[in-house]
Parts: C-alpha cells; structure tokens; sequence
C-alpha cells in the first residue's frame, strides 16, 4: 500500500506543477491585458488548489505508512505553506466585489516557488524520479 501512495505522491506533483505553470500564464495574461476576472480563472484557480490539496493528503498518507527521516520536515512545512497561501489568496479573490488576476497570481506564484523548495528540502530535482 506504501507504494502505491508514494507514487500517487511522486507523480501528481507533475499535474500540481502543469497546473501551476497554466494558473500563473492565465492570471498573468489577464492582469497584463486587464481582462476582467472570469469563469476560466475560478476554474484554473480551484484546479490548482484542490490539486495542491489532493497532494498534501496524499503526502499525509506517505508519512504515515513509510519511514520518517529529518528532511521530512522541512518538506512538510513548505507544501503546507503551498497549499495555504495558494487557498488563502484564492478565496480572498473569489470575496472581493471585483476579482482580480493579482491575487491568484501572487498566490499560485508562491506556491510553485514553496512546491520547488520543498521538493528540494528532501534532496530531489524537481523533475527527477526515484524508486522508493
């Protein structure tokens, strides 16, 4: 069973980063042309963060079925500041009067940028692979 978690994990981090790279091309491009915020942001949006969220849980169920090792924590703590400044400014922007592409901007943004420093606080390429 450990295995199948710890692939599911290793493998959707390449949809959380397409998804990512997609989020922040969109959000840039509408801030960039001042579009007004529509229904493909909240899609790319919510993509993205329910994806983030699909492998922080899948990440739980790794921690809990394989062995701990120190560097766990620095990787913990960077996808649970991912997942939370990319919902945070999600859903402040989705409250607003008028949504705007900043906010999902900045918050995806950063959440790539903690997603990438937490793949590496466990001594791994962002894209190379590893068998257990």
């Amino acid at each position: 069973m450990e295995r199948i978690f710890f692939s599911a994990h290793s493998g959707l981090r390449y949809l959380v980063l397409l998804a990512g790279v997609l989020a922040i091309a969109y959000f840039a491009f509408g801030l960039a042309t001042k579009r007004p915020f529509d229904k493909g942001g909240r899609i790319l949006g919510a993509s993205f963060a329910g994806l983030l969220h699909l492998q922080v849980l899948l990440g739980i169920l790794v921690l809990v079925t394989r062995f701990y090792y120190p560097a766990l924590i620095g990787h913990i703590v960077m996808m649970v500041a991912a997942a939370g400044v990319a919902q945070a400014l999600i859903s402040v922007n989705r409250r607003k009067a008028q949504p705007g592409y900043g906010l999902p901007l900045a918050g995806v943004g950063l959440a790539v940028l903690f997603i990438i420093g937490g793949i590496m606080a466990i001594g791994r390429g962002v894209f190379s692979s590893t068998v257990m």
